[in-house]
């Protein structure tokens, strides 16, 4: 990644969780998921700085408040951040093991109650 791409600039683990945190209901699950799924990736050992810095500017363009479709808009808001962060889980999907899985189900478990959050198949966009 381009040490000067904005949306890597951007990225920050605190603004990660808060605008998580705030806009988890709107976002909905599934972006959530992807979000969640990049983020513990971004933290195996194994992955390289080219994965890391893929997942940074995706989860940074997540953060960014003004994109190509404004988050205010439920749903469709979101659309494009989704796109972003499926494509990004696409080009790291070796990083994104059970162990991340794991702590991504957790999570959501936390966040939207004891429905079963199966990310299994989160590796391919589904």
């Amino acid at each position: 990644m381009n040490k000067d791409n904005e949306f890597e600039v951007a990225f920050s683990e605190n603004r990660f969780w808060r605008k998580l945190k705030r806009y988890a209901k709107s976002a909905g699950t599934e972006v959530v998921e992807k979000a969640l799924l990049l983020f513990y990736a971004a933290q195996e050992e194994k992955a390289p700085a080219w994965a890391k810095g893929t997942i940074t500017a995706a989860l940074g363009y997540f953060i960014v408040p003004l994109d190509a479709i404004t988050d205010l808009a439920p749903v469709v808001g979101y659309a494009d951040d989704l796109g972003v962060l499926v494509l990004a889980i696409a080009a790291v999907a070796t990083y994104i093991n059970d162990d991340v899985r794991e702590k991504t189900a957790r999570k959501m478990r936390d966040w939207f109650g004891e429905e079963e959050h199966d990310v299994s198949s989160s590796e391919s966009g589904h």
